[in-house]
């Protein structure tokens, strides 16, 4: 509530022009879609998932417990402690060229998971596509329900996403 309070005073002292951009930000929104924020966000891209994928296995491995990874030799807590800063950068590349966009984060791993299991070197790859596949159509189908400017992705990534997790809470 601190920060929400900390948000309303910064809304009201800036330029009323910055304060349009930054609602659709902090909404969800695609703003960065243009040659600069792709070139921004791909290093982080380039360099994270392929880290991601080939950490994969040992994620395998601490999913059987601890004291299995620890008989394998992982160092379980440095694992974690890499694969959280990990997640955090890739998590940090994504939010600033989209603002926050939360129900792809959790509904793509959890569809990933029903498709194809909790084997992390093929759920993985398939929740990173079905993230991409659920954003575009979102923000496609924002931009063309109502004119001119659309509906933001954040807020149709909702709309879509509230309805999986009831069904998920019901199935439960």
């Amino acid at each position: 509530m601190a920060l929400s309070g900390v948000m309303i005073l910064l809304f009201s002292s800036v330029d009323p022009f910055k304060v349009d951009f930054i609602a659709k930000w902090l909404a969800g929104n695609i703003w960065g879609s243009d040659w600069p924020f792709i070139w921004a966000i791909l290093p982080w891209l380039v360099l994270l998932i392929p880290f991601t994928l080939y950490k994969a296995y040992r994620l395998n491995i601490i999913g059987l417990g601890e004291s299995v990874a620890i008989g394998v030799g992982i160092s379980v807590e440095r694992e974690r402690i890499v694969l959280l800063l990990t997640a955090v950068a890739l998590a940090a590349s994504a939010v600033s060229v989209t603002g926050g966009i939360a129900f792809i984060g959790l509904m793509a791993p959890h569809i990933a998971k029903a498709l194809v299991g909790p084997r992390h070197p093929l759920f993985i790859p398939v929740a990173i596509l079905l993230g991409g596949w659920l954003l575009v159509l979102a923000d496609t189908v924002g931009r063309n329900l109502v004119d001119p400017d659309g509906i933001p992705t954040g807020i149709m990534v909702a709309l879509i996403g509230a309805p999986y997790f009831m069904y998920l809470l019901l199935k439960k």
